[in-house]
């Protein structure tokens, strides 16, 4: 009995040693969506230069779903290679995602560096935010023709993720 006493601790410093081993072999970039070959949520919305968006009115397209805000800093970052992403695609209907953010702040910053949408949607209140599970601002999403999330990227993108993620769907 006692030296059962003297092994159990033990034991559970080796198992809580597996799960953190395991944990850092995980990439926090790549967070699980249950979105990953199911439809894409529908939504209707304001675009940032007056109208509506139907986002049915894209099918048949592949469609990359960029969620941003002019507040976000990695946004920033990312914004030159969303740029030269859709100059190389010009097929493929890019569409910003305005996240939470004041639509005189977004123009300004997208006037500022330059506009790569074929359409900014306005996401004041959030809710096709959280339709698509986004965790915060920059994220990514690949639909396909099919209308199905292909990809979904957490973070800012990397010319990494983009050759070799992303690249491959939009063709």
């Amino acid at each position: 009995m006692k030296r059962w006493k003297l092994w159990l601790p033990l034991a559970l410093l080796a198992v809580l040693a597996l799960v953190l081993a395991r944990g850092l072999q995980l990439n926090p970039r790549e967070i699980p969506s249950p979105l990953i070959g199911k439809p894409a949520p529908a939504f209707v919305k304001p675009l940032l230069d007056g109208g509506s968006f139907d986002s049915r009115s894209l099918q048949g397209r592949i469609v990359l779903l960029n969620v941003f805000a002019s507040w976000c800093g990695p946004c920033r970052e990312e914004h030159p290679l969303v740029t030269q992403l859709a100059k190389r695609h010009p097929q493929v209907a890019f569409v910003g995602l305005n996240y939470k953010d004041e639509p005189t702040a977004a123009t300004r910053w997208l006037r500022e560096l330059g506009n790569p949408y074929t359409a900014v949607v306005v996401d004041a209140d959030g809710r096709v935010g959280i339709d698509y599970g986004v965790y915060g601002v920059p994220e990514t999403f690949v639909i396909g023709a099919d209308g199905r999330v292909a990809f979904k990227h957490v973070g800012p993108l990397t010319p990494e993720v983009i050759a070799q993620r992303i690249e491959p769907l939009l063709k």
